[in-house]
């Protein structure tokens, strides 16, 4: 079973990951990993911290000549911003923020103890760790995008375009954002929240093409691929909703605008013309693309702190600073995608199994093969 482990504080001496799971023989660089890590630290309206950091990940062990040997892998990336001992206690929770339960909860006065973990540093090790899954991912031809569809209150307003049109465009935008008129707007509202003190949340989308129909199982709930996928994703730091296709929307209409007819021949087997469900029915891809919306609540610290209570005194205050980013949803639709990454490589590796790159292969191709005949 592929899984994983984070460990590291947001100005511990570093972030530690170990990846187990994987398959011998899977070519992997660095430079692969490098690439996530430096696009999650990219967007406008980000703090000061993406001028201190250039996240670079060291491999420590589990590759040999390039190549996956079976074993654990094991990924560093090393905190430049390092000052976990001198920074000072905290004692006024931010509304929002772990601080206030986090510090009850583990019975400690500094509320350092807890924003230090509950920080989305951890994040870029997630990045890390769903670069090496893309990678499998790739060895299949499965591809992962995400794009920003709205900040504050604007959405991009797009015709519907290619998945390479999404990815070109989003790579050229300060924003992820794929409308250009949009990301203007965007800009302008992240600037005025920036001069007032306040923080802005968004939502973005994530796709993933060439996925083989049937992985994840409606058999058990733990085994339901939207499920699991559904809590990866809330696992991100300002994380409120996450929609799968239609979504929300479908709740409102009728059953004939949501579910998507099925047609048959013999060139292209079953097929759909439209994809309101998302690519996944009954827990399990369908051959469609995977289509997944998050939506990114507005950052918890703000330069012009709510009201708060110290919590040695009892007395009335106003919420600790932080330094922190005024939006940071183009950073976390990175991490969607590497979340999304992660998952469908487990789900992968579940439904065809093999504990080398060949064997695994090999699986895959039969299993193709076993859908051409039905």
């Amino acid at each position: 079973m592929l899984r994983f482990l984070t460990a590291g504080e947001s100005h511990g001496e570093c972030l530690v990951g170990i990846l187990e799971g994987l398959p011998a023989g899977l070519r992997l660089d660095k430079q692969q990993i490098d690439q996530g890590l430096a696009r999650r630290q990219k967007g406008y309206g980000r703090g000061g911290r993406m001028k201190i950091e250039k996240d670079k990940v060291e491999i420590l062990c589990g590759l040999r000549k390039g190549k996956t040997i079976g074993a654990p892998l094991a990924l560093l990336i090393k905190n430049k911003d390092f000052k976990i001992n001198s920074l000072a206690s905290v004692v006024s929770p931010r509304p929002g923020h772990a601080d206030l339960a986090g510090a009850l909860k583990y019975n400690t006065k500094d509320i350092r103890d807890i924003l230090e973990r509950a920080s989305a540093r951890e994040t870029a090790m997630r990045v890390a760790i769903g670069a090496v899954c893309r990678v499998l991912l790739g060895e299949f031809k499965i591809d992962i995008v995400g794009h920003v569809t709205s900040i504050g209150n604007t959405c991009i307003q797009v015709e519907k375009i290619s998945f390479n049109q999404i990815r070109h465009k989003a790579a050229q935008s300060r924003l992820s954002c794929i409308d250009k008129r949009a990301e203007r707007k965007m800009i302008a509202e992240i600037n005025l929240a920036r001069g007032e003190g306040d923080s802005l949340g968004g939502t973005f989308e994530i796709i993933a093409i060439n996925l083989p129909v049937g992985l994840g199982s409606f058999v058990h709930w733990q085994r339901r691929l939207d499920a699991r996928l559904a809590a990866s994703l809330m696992s991100i730091p300002a994380i409120k909703g996450v929609e799968i296709g239609a979504g929300f929307l479908g709740a409102s209409l009728r059953g004939s605008q949501v579910q998507d007819p099925i047609f048959y021949t013999k060139r292209d087997g079953f097929f759909r013309k439209t994809n309101r469900n998302g690519g996944l029915e009954g827990g399990v891809t369908n051959g469609e693309p995977l289509v997944l919306r998050c939506a990114m609540k507005p950052i918890a610290t703000l330069g012009k702190p709510l009201s708060s209570v110290n919590i040695k005194t009892k007395k009335a205050t106003k919420a600790a600073v932080e330094r922190a980013d005024v939006c940071a949803v183009p950073a976390a639709s990175v991490v969607g995608e590497a979340c999304v990454s992660f998952c469908l490589a487990q789900a992968a590796l579940e439904k065809f199994g093999g504990d080398s790159l060949s064997e695994l292969k090999r699986n895959y191709q039969g299993y193709l093969k076993q859908i051409k005949k039905f």
